[in-house]
This record gives C-alpha cells, sequence and structure tokens, in this order.
C-alpha cells in the first residue's frame, strides 16, 4: 500500500455578469408612444406575476447551495406569452498542485507517485465559466411554469482554450402554490445527498466525501407545513442510469432497461437560530446495471445504492455548520467509491464496490462580503473489493480545506484555498 500527498493552492476570480437580454422587438420606426404602451403592457404582466407568486416560506430550498444573485432587468417576452432571462458569470482558476492530481484544473484524487516525487503543477482554467437562461410562464391560475437552461465549458472535450460547451441544467417545471406540489422533467442536481460543501473548487469535494451529480430525471416533490415555521418536503424521482463500459456493452446502465429510483425526506425549521431554519434529512437511490459476461446474452444483474444523511444547523447568525455521511455500493456514477463502481477484474464474475465517507464543514460569515470556511471529506471503499484490479485501486482518499472568499464589488469576487489531500493505493492481490 503507498500513500501520496498533495497540497492545492487555489484561487478564483469570478466576475458575474447579469443582465436581461435586450429586446429589439420594438423596431426602429416604433412610435414614442407605441413604446410607451408596450412597456405599461409588460409592467403590468411583471405586477401580475409578482402578485401570484407564493410566498418565500412555501417554496424555500432548504438545501445549502451556491448563492447566485438573481439577473435584472425585465425578462425578453416570446410571442407564446413565455419570458426568458439571461444570466452568466466568468471565473479564472488558478491552482497551484505540489504532486499531480486528478483531473487538474479540478480536484478528485492525488495520482499515483510512479516513482515521481513532490512533481508540481500549475493549472488555470476558465472553463467554469457559466451561461443560463431561466424561464417562465405561461402560467395558469393555479399552475406555475418555469425551467432553466445552464451551460459552461469544463469538459475534456477539445482543446484546453477551445474547449466545448457541457449542458450543466435543462429542466422545466410545473409548481401548484396551493398545494406546494411540483412536477420537474429535464436534468439537473440529484436529490440525494443534496447539500453543497464550503469549497472553492468545482468538483465540490466528489469523491472525497461528497455524493451526487446531475442526471436526467423525472421528479415530483410534496411540500408540508408542520406549524412553528416547520417544513416536511418529500420527493422521488425516476433518474437515467449511467453504468460503465464493459467488453461487450457502452454503458451498462442503460442495458438494465429500468430508472434509477431516488428519494428524499427533509424536515427544516428553526432551532438556535430563530431567523434561519435547520434540515435535518435522509436521502438514498437504488438502480441496477445489466453486465453482459458473454458474447451470447448471458449477464449479471450488479446493483447501485445508497442510504445517506444531511445536516443543515445554524450555530449563530454568522456561523453554518453542515455535512453529510453516505454509505452504499456501485457509486462510481454518483462520484462516490473514489469513481470506482464495479470490479471487473474477471469479466464473467463483476463484482459491486462498496463505500461509505462524508463530510462536514464551517462557515464564518465575517461581513456581508468576506467568507471564512473549513472543513474535511472521506471516501473509504472497500478495501477487500477491490481485489485484481489494475492497475492498482484507490482504497481511500481524504481532504482537509481552509478558504476565504471576499465579493470585492456586486459583481467581482476573489477566493483563495489551500487543501490538503491523501490518497491511498492497495496493489492488487497476487
Amino acid at each position: 500500500m503507498n500513500a501520496r500527498e498533495k497540497f492545492s493552492y487555489a484561487l478564483l476570480l469570478a466576475g458575474s455578469l447579469f443582465a436581461a437580454a435586450p429586446c429589439h422587438a420594438a423596431q426602429t420606426t416604433e412610435t414614442v408612444e407605441a413604446r410607451i404602451n408596450r412597456l405599461e403592457q409588460e409592467l403590468a404582466e411583471l405586477k401580475a406575476l409578482v402578485k401570484t407568486m407564493p410566498p418565500a416560506s412555501t417554496v424555500s430550498n432548504t438545501s445549502v447551495q451556491p448563492v447566485i444573485a438573481a439577473p435584472t432587468g425585465a425578462p425578453v417576452s416570446s410571442e407564446a406569452g413565455a419570458k426568458i432571462q439571461l444570466y452568466g458569470f466568468v471565473r479564472f482558476d488558478g491552482s497551484y498542485d505540489t504532486n499531480p492530481i486528478s483531473t487538474g484544473n479540478y480536484a478528485l484524487w492525488v495520482l499515483p507517485a510512479n516513482n515521481r516525487n513532490h512533481d508540481g503543477e500549475w493549472n488555470i482554467t476558465a472553463g467554469a465559466t457559466r451561461l443560463g437562461m431561466n424561464l417562465s410562464g405561461t402560467d395558469t391560475e393555479s399552475m406555475k411554469l418555469s425551467g432553466n437552461i445552464e451551460m459552461d465549458f469544463l469538459t475534456s472535450i477539445g482543446a484546453e482554450n477551445n474547449t466545448s460547451p457541457r449542458l450543466r441544467h435543462g429542466f422545466l417545471k410545473a409548481f401548484w402554490p396551493a398545494s406546494d406540489f411540483s412536477i420537474l422533467a429535464g436534468q439537473t442536481w440529484d436529490i440525494v445527498s443534496s447539500q453543497i460543501p464550503f469549497v472553492d473548487d468545482v468538483a465540490l469535494l466528489w469523491d472525497a466525501g461528497n455524493i451526487g451529480s446531475r442526471h436526467p430525471q423525472l421528479r415530483v416533490t410534496k411540500g408540508f407545513s408542520t406549524g412553528n415555521d416547520g417544513r416536511l418536503e418529500m420527493a422521488l424521482a425516476a433518474s437515467r442510469t449511467i453504468g460503465e463500459k464493459s467488453i461487450f456493452q457502452t454503458d451498462t446502465g442503460k442495458d438494465a432497461v429500468v430508472p434509477t429510483i431516488q428519494g428524499r425526506i427533509a424536515f427544516s425549521e428553526p432551532m438556535i437560530v430563530r431567523s434561519q431554519p435547520a434540515t435535518i434529512a435522509v436521502s438514498g437511490h437504488y438502480g441496477q446495471e445489466e453486465w453482459d459476461t458473454s458474447a451470447t446474452g448471458n449477464f449479471k444483474t450488479l446493483d447501485t445504492w445508497s442510504c445517506n444523511l444531511e445536516v443543515t444547523m445554524p450555530l449563530s447568525e454568522k456561523v453554518l455548520f453542515a455535512g453529510e455521511y453516505f454509505t452504499g455500493s456501485n457509486l462510481d456514477d454518483f462520484l462516490g467509491g473514489i469513481s470506482q463502481g464495479v470490479n471487473a477484474a474477471v469479466p464473467t464474475d463483476p463484482r459491486d464496490i462498496r463505500s461509505h465517507g462524508g463530510w462536514a464543514g464551517l462557515k464564518y460569515n465575517v461581513n456581508p462580503v468576506t467568507a471564512i470556511s473549513f472543513g474535511a471529506g472521506v471516501d473509504d471503499p472497500n478495501d477487500s473489493d477491490l481485489a485484481l484490479i489494475t492497475p492498482s485501486a484507490r482504497s481511500l482518499n481524504q481532504s482537509v480545506f481552509a478558504n476565504v472568499i471576499n465579493k470585492v464589488t456586486p459583481n467581482l469576487l476573489i477566493g483563495i484555498q489551500l487543501s490538503e489531500w491523501k490518497t491511498e493505493y492497495i496493489k492488487p492481490y497476487q
């Protein structure tokens, strides 16, 4: 067994550009009176939309999510009545690593030493630059329709300075405020382990204690008021299963013919801090992958599952604690098991790789523009499930981090993070 440590010094420079797209529907021939009438009509529509929106306490998201300011300005209206608001930001990431890390532009695990010591490297990218559109309408008297399309450029397709865009989110959501019920269809975040660690890294402690990614899904969510400002939320989703590649298939999850089922129950209520709700949630998923073990139709069905606990607890007006714990099997599709889901060293007898881990962190808001965070995460696959894997399998991955993020202006953020990573490897059994 060998271990490799790496220090990462990361710098984030993000400039947020929030603006509704200019509408050119009014041509140069439009008169001043016609333009005034059109603007008054759009203002009336906006006022009507605001009046029909549910109270904030009804639709609040209890998960810890990245805070992105809402777009400003009036949205663009289509002929069908739908409204589009553009948003986005430019993000620059630079990091110095004392040893090579996968995948360079973001941290997942430390690469094996391979007889190299302290082989440092620099990584600089603008690939996390993001563009998005918020969609809304047209609504009915009882239903509100919304959607989101969002992309960035953090892919391995193309050259480092010529990358292809990737889809982060693409979904429609129908919400019935009176019953606090919604249906979502499209691609967005998983509902398992839905919190976001306080790290200044786009990998979000994936493969180091934080599981859950983004998948195409059909989701239903129902909220219940529990009194005393409390809320119970239940969500259920059928999502796309994306499995590993075997010698006979390109996607074992697709071959299983069944979706992955995800579920989450969350309770939120102010506890220590009356103005900020605490959240306790349990979540999990179950799916299958079908591994063909021969070219004549023989196969073995493998499970993918997880059980997860989430806690978000404001300790004061300025201090927030959050953490998650997970246990499960075949979790590479959810960025667990250090991206090791199935041991296929023996192609006719593939086996699940079990893993457990989690993360915890504290965030201190020094003032309205400066926040300090620190925490740690660990992902620990079962060593006995890693036998015979070549090259050596990753048996433990852990990270400790601390960062400072400062909002220089409303549209300019600067962050600095120091993290230590340690990845252990287990050699194949002889």
